[in-house]
């Protein structure tokens, strides 16, 4: 076996895993249809009972007025942002550099709609209202992700939120929130999705990270907006003749696990506590403000791989399956809490990290 896969094959061999929900495999898709009548009649071409009864299911959660189901965020973002230039006329958005649609989507927005981006902020510090103050250009739209997840899922301040959305209405700008983890924040600001989206003229979010279903996105804002993004919806391919593989387990998990985001918050703090008593170890942000953060070590990835699979071998608990090299001396994983953490033996995971601060501190001598 390469040294590449000792981590990953350890991991999989480890009885208790720490991230995420159930493994993703067919079961996500069999338990959500579990009790549905197999008479049903599923939707056609973005339309029927089961995706209607969904949208305005979460068009009320998140105090919209409409919301239209997308097979991915990609796809609804790009179209919504697409929509918000169109109609100011404007071919220029705004975002953080490290945005989803900036550094994962093969410039989707710009080759496919000719949009043109503008960076705000550090890459290591989320959008601050100085930032949004200091645009030099005019733009028809600035987009927010909550939280910023290629930095740890930082969030801004819920007064920062405020003022930018204060300003973007003041000055026509559309404001969009790319809120994939959006269920995963508000126990943190401690505030409901429709107040969160009140600042917002759009809003998407995922029904596969937090809530674990298969795949899909709501996109949500006025019914002109909404009715618009289904046009461009057809446009992109999106309107598969059914969706509703995607819709039932979307609806099934986010009835199962919205209640639970508080858990899942409170879980992420306690292991970050844990991270950040070992030596040479350190989590971004320090304590979570969602249920993901990022772990450090100041350790060679290669190094850090040997460390990590001894210890799962050992106490059979897998923290990850994967580290990323930051350069020479560091490496990092991210990690996002769900169902399995509050299954783990406690005095296990005691002993991970007693495993992981002697053989960080061991490894200073070598």
């Amino acid at each position: 076996m390469s040294e590449i896969n000792i981590l990953g094959e350890a991991y999989k061999k480890a009885k208790y895993k720490v991230p995420g929900h159930l493994p993703r495999n067919v079961q996500v898709l069999k338990e959500a249809l579990m009790n549905i009548d197999g008479e049903m009649e599923s939707e056609m071409y973005g339309k029927g009972k089961v995706i209607d009864d969904f949208q305005e299911k979460m068009a009320k959660y998140l105090g919209k007025e409409s919301a239209v189901f997308f097979p991915s965020g990609t796809m609804a973002q790009q179209i919504a942002l697409r929509i918000w230039c169109d109609q100011k006329g404007i071919k220029k958005v705004a975002y953080h550099p490290l945005s989803h649609l900036e550094i994962h989507e093969e410039d989707g927005l710009k080759e496919l709609h000719h949009i043109e981006t503008i960076l705000l902020a550090d890459k290591d510090s989320v959008i601050q209202l100085e930032d949004v103050l200091g645009l030099e250009e005019e733009i028809a739209c600035l987009l927010l992700e909550l939280p910023q997840r290629e930095i740890g899922g930082q969030l801004p301040d819920y007064k920062t939120l405020e003022d930018i959305s204060a300003f973007c209405k003041e000055k026509g700008i559309k404001l969009h929130l790319d809120g994939a983890r959006l269920f995963e924040i508000l126990p943190y600001y401690q505030k409901s999705a429709a107040e969160v989206c009140a600042l917002f003229d759009s809003v998407y979010v995922s029904f596969y990270k937090g809530i674990g279903g298969i795949a899909g996105a709501i996109l949500a804002g006025d019914k002109a907006f909404t009715e618009e993004s289904k046009v461009w919806k057809r446009r992109h391919g999106g309107d598969l003749i059914s969706l509703y593989p995607y819709i039932i387990s979307a609806d099934y998990y986010f009835d199962q696990r919205l209640s639970n985001m508080n858990q899942y918050y409170e879980g992420a703090k306690e292991l970050a506590q844990c991270f950040n008593q070992c030596y040479r170890v350190s989590t971004k942000p320090l304590e979570p403000v969602s249920n993901m953060f990022h772990v450090h070590f100041e350790a060679p990835k290669d190094e850090m791989e040997v460390i990590l699979a001894a210890i799962y071998e050992e106490t059979g608990i897998g923290l990850t399956g994967y580290v990323r090299e930051v350069n020479k001396t560091t490496c990092y994983y991210e990690v996002s809490i769900g169902d399995l953490y509050a299954t783990l033996p406690k005095e296990d995971v005691k002993i991970v990290f007693q495993l992981l601060d002697e053989k960080m501190r061991r490894l200073k001598t070598l």
